[in-house]
């Protein structure tokens, strides 16, 4: 593998090996990471990366689109089939850009949007000031319960009558517990707003059946397709079909120029990855491994937000042992865990230190870990937390892990 380009610029190519052995060395507990196939990395890299295709299948404003129609109608087909959507565009870039296309295709600049609220779990661009879509819109927001730090919907409703959103948008990137898209609708019929789900961190367990579906309920639905997918890094966009040409305007020429090409095969390889039986295990074993891990934390004494978990993720409030986010972080990388450190509900911290730590295991379930894994890891952290990085700690710990992430490496064919 990567030959070429070690003859070409060995500079690179030892960066990306590095990379490599660091991705197999390390034990990734990032709630937005996988490891992609090898089959989807081969379509990532491959000569459609080569071809400009501005428009749309059949619609395209250069010439030679025959074989890149056929992949991006593939593509679309199997998107639609997997999620059950009325419509699919697979050109955004990223989930930022579908979410943009969703806002750009519906509202004006100035009109209101209702999202959940980034200290409580959302993400920028469902209303953060600091993103386009604070910048652009009016937001409004709402969180989660001080008390049970889960979605309080009869609080959204109350919110939502006050502000009047045109749209509201459901989902988030650090929320642990199953979105009821069924009462989001309600609160939207309610006020007379448009409903977006963002379900960039769940698609995978929502197509593997272990979260609810938002499709019978929003009439937008947007995502990624790495994450919990396993696909390449880019958006999908899902909607109603009498929305599809403002979806698709919005798309382009509204915010892009030609889509990647390359990246809608590697889209369209992931899908039928997630068709197959064996998906819909994986899903049940990324949640299984979540709460293994959450219920182990919480038996060592650390307090985790909301309780529990019924996704792929959940935050643990680190400064009940004297630490903030930032410093279990970069203590946890010593010994080579990777995380991050994540504001939790409520939070005195500054957003650059948090008071929380966010864990996620579709990584390490992809890679083979179950429970009996779970329950290691959280030993290995609540040792490193607790006891401190002396040099002792982090030498056995740091075995412990090496050990582990040994036992179940990753990308043979790259080595």
């Amino acid at each position: 593998m990567l030959k070429y380009l070690k003859t070409i610029d060995s500079e690179v190519y030892n960066i990306i090996k590095n990379e490599i052995k660091r991705q197999q060395a390390y034990i990734d507990l990032i709630a937005s990471e996988n490891y992609t196939p090898i089959a989807v990395l081969e379509a990532q890299g491959s000569v459609l990366t080569n071809k400009y295709a501005e428009g749309y299948p059949g619609e395209r404003f250069y010439g030679g689109c025959d074989f890149v129609d056929d992949v991006e109608n593939l593509a679309i087909e199997r998107a639609k089939k997997l999620f059950g959507a009325e419509h699919v565009n697979v050109q955004p870039h990223a989930g930022s850009q579908a979410n943009m296309a969703v806002y750009f295709s519906q509202i004006k600049p100035g009109d209101v949007i209702l999202g959940q609220g980034l200290k409580h779990g959302g993400h920028l661009t469902h209303g953060a000031k600091a993103s386009f879509s604070g910048k652009l819109f009016n937001s409004c927001e709402y969180g989660v319960d001080r008390e049970t730090e889960m979605l309080d919907y009869d609080e959204i409703l109350r919110i939502a009558r006050e502000c009047r959103p045109k749209i509201i948008i459901s989902g988030s990137s650090s929320y642990s517990r199953e979105i009821d898209f069924k009462k989001f609708r309600e609160i939207a019929d309610e006020v007379s707003a448009l409903l977006m789900a963002d379900i960039a961190h769940i698609a995978g367990l929502v197509v593997g059946k272990v979260h609810q579906s938002p499709i019978p309920h929003a009439q937008f639905v947007t995502g990624t397709t790495h994450k919990t997918m396993r696909g390449p890094r880019g958006g999908i966009i899902m909607c109603e079909e009498r929305f599809a040409n403002d979806i698709d305007r919005a798309i382009f020429p509204g915010i892009q120029g030609g889509p990647l090409m390359h990246i809608i095969a590697a889209k369209a390889v992931s899908f039928k990855l997630c068709m197959q039986d064996d998906f819909k295990l994986y899903a049940q074993k990324i949640v299984q491994n979540a709460s293994a891990f959450a219920r182990s934390m919480k038996e060592r004494g650390f307090r985790i937000i909301s309780g529990g978990t019924d996704n792929h993720m959940f935050l643990v409030d680190v400064s009940v042992k004297g630490l903030n986010g930032k410093q279990a972080e970069e203590a946890l990388k010593h010994v080579g865990i990777v995380l991050n450190k994540n504001v939790i509900p409520y939070d005195t911290q500054n957003p650059h230190l948090t008071s929380g730590i966010r864990i996620g295991t579709p990584a390490v379930t992809t890679r083979g870990m179950c429970p009996e894994e779970m329950e290691i890891l959280a030993q290995v952290i609540s040792e490193v937390l607790v006891d401190g990085i002396d040099e002792k700690a982090i030498a056995r710990n740091s075995k412990r892990v090496s050990d582990l992430a040994a036992g179940f490496p990753i990308y043979r064919e790259l080595n």
